[in-house]
């Protein structure tokens, strides 16, 4: 089936959440990577338990208690660091192949946007970064019902802000537990597994299974 809405995951789907230490490998030094993969796990694991005790705070401010943490686990790691990777994390990379694939689908006249648990803030410095602000119609964030993924909320932003049924809407994400409640709430999902993750939730399987996005325009 030939979609015309395609609607994006952003944080390791769009952009690298990991560019953030890398730009400051050097300082960072040899812990750098555990530092930022303990930074992404804390980061989601707060969103996952505020959701559940319904007890809101923005994804900014996740972001900056996730890395308190991270700090404090890898204490080689300068503490003095912080702002440096706050202030990079404003600016990530988006992987290579992104521009290229969005700009192909808008060519074609789909409609584009992100749905991210990021801060409105957040995901407007990014998209503008990337420059990426000229090919999406619409970014969308959970700050809107103050509650993250995956409540059914949160994807419903898109069917009720688009008027669309759910499988009108192929959404892209690189984090299979969000493709998991993409796929529950009716949306067409495709999970790219960037990092050759092995499958989870049998029960809730994606429509597709890519290695990044270049596939997306071939699968249609």
């Amino acid at each position: 089936m030939r979609h015309t809405a395609y609607v994006f995951d952003a944080y390791g789907t769009l952009f690298d959440v990991h560019a953030a230490v890398r730009r400051h490998a050097a300082e960072a030094g040899p812990d750098g990577a555990l530092l930022s993969e303990i930074w992404r796990a804390k980061q989601l694991e707060y969103s996952w338990v505020r959701s559940l005790m319904n007890v809101y705070a923005d994804f900014w401010q996740l972001t900056e208690q996730s890395l308190d943490f991270a700090l404090k686990k890898v204490p080689s790691v300068d503490p003095a660091l912080r702002t440096k990777l706050l202030e990079a994390y404003w600016r990530l990379d988006c992987y290579p192949e992104v521009p290229a694939v969005l700009k192909a689908l808008k060519a074609e006249g789909a409609r584009l946007a992100i749905l991210s648990n990021g801060s409105p803030d957040m995901l407007a410095s990014a998209v503008r970064s990337a420059a990426l602000d000229q090919v999406l119609d619409d970014v969308f964030s959970v700050d809107a019902v103050r509650r993250f993924k995956t409540d059914p909320s949160v994807y419903d932003i898109v069917t009720t802000n688009w008027r669309l049924y759910p499988d009108a809407v192929s959404f892209q994400s690189s984090n299979r537990w969000d493709i998991a409640g993409a796929t529950k709430f009716g949306f067409r999902t495709v999970w790219i597994n960037r990092t050759g993750q092995p499958d989870e939730y049998a029960d809730l399987q994606p429509s597709l299974i890519l290695p990044s996005l270049k596939g997306i325009l071939a699968s249609r």
